[in-house]
């Protein structure tokens, strides 16, 4: 038995996502080619350059601290203030919240889970690529410096690469990936990278960050853009799978079972005249001899037609009013008085 259940929250969801068309027909899902590979390659070895330049404490040690000592934010103390808000655009909380109701809304529109697929992926690789740079390298930042000139190297810090930087090349460049027109990925494209670029150079102007550090973060996301078109799979066979659990959780959420009769009230009793009672043991007793005797044909007595005068008067069982002896029967007549005499 099926019954119909009323609709929750998230069937509405993905109701709407079940709807025709699935997914517009101009989105185009990116491929790795091989422009993108050698964009790739050469992102990387940019990316070891920067290290290998650190841990040799090469001329690009020496700019850093020459920028440290410039102080910028004391250069130019009248945008101090501006530069607090603006670095927020990196910080991994509030970027992930905004982009990914921006994402939201296009899985909405688009009757599809891959723009807030990929985003997860995008944070997921983020994290781990990152956040593994970060501790293994273990370098101090700018305030916390402990010998000048050097590069603070395997000191338990973890600013190199900047986390600002990165996240904010990944974030706001999702929305470039995901682009459904080449002229929306162009304009979205400049529009991340100069983004980035600002957020980059604000952590450097704070002094929380040496400009190797967001050198390195650049590279580190770019990467990990550059990287998904080999995660497509994956998000597609993560979109599926999420389809058919929805559909498994729905079908065993609408499907009820039968309900059970319900069985007679057992120890009630009810009042009864007596001649109820005597009524209902006779039925019970006949009842149960019927159950237990063989079942064949019925033969019933052969008895003389005997007209309704002739019948015998019965008194219903129960009945609680007492037959009178003096009544006779229908159909004899008996002499009137007469009346006067």
């Amino acid at each position: 038995m099926r019954t119909e259940l009323k609709p929750t929250r998230l069937d509405r969801v993905f109701s709407r996502l079940d709807r025709e068309p699935e997914r517009p027909a101009h989105i185009d899902v990116p491929v790795m080619t091989r422009h993108r590979v050698v964009l790739f390659s050469s992102t990387l070895a940019f990316y070891g350059a920067i290290v290998w330049a650190v841990i040799i404490t090469s001329w690009l040690v020496r700019l850093d601290w020459q920028i440290m000592f410039f102080r910028p934010y004391q250069q130019w103390p009248e945008i101090h203030a501006f530069l607090d808000y603006y670095v927020v655009l990196g910080q991994r909380g509030p970027t992930a919240v905004m982009v990914a109701a921006w994402l939201g809304w296009r899985s909405w529109r688009q009757h599809t889970l891959r723009p807030l697929l990929a985003l997860g992926v995008s944070l997921l690789l983020l994290n781990i690529t990152v956040g593994a740079a970060k501790l293994g390298m273990g370098r101090l930042g700018p305030h916390y410096a402990t010998e000048i000139g050097s590069n603070e190297m395997w000191l338990g810090g973890d600013i190199f690469p900047s986390g600002h930087t990165a996240n904010a090349v990944v974030t706001w460049g999702i929305l470039a990936y995901l682009a459904s027109t080449p002229r929306a990925r162009r304009w979205l494209s400049a529009l991340s990278a100069v983004t980035s670029l600002g957020v980059g150079l604000t952590t450097v102007y704070l002094g929380t960050h040496w400009l190797s550090d967001v050198l390195l973060g650049w590279a580190a996301g770019l990467l990990i853009l550059l990287a998904l078109p080999w995660f497509e799979p994956l998000i597609s066979r993560a979109e599926a799978w999420i389809f058919s659990l929805r559909d498994t959780w729905r079908d065993r959420r609408t499907t009820a079972p039968a309900p059970a009769p319900t069985p007679a009230p057992v120890g009630t009793s009810t009042l009864r005249t007596p001649g109820e009672e005597a009524a209902g043991v006779r039925d019970t007793g006949i009842a149960a001899r019927a159950a237990h005797a063989p079942i064949g044909p019925l033969h019933l007595p052969s008895t003389p037609h005997l007209a309704r005068s002739e019948r015998t008067p019965i008194t219903p069982l129960g009945h609680r009013r007492p037959p009178h002896a003096d009544r006779m029967t229908r159909g004899t007549s008996t002499a009137r008085p007469v009346a006067g005499g």
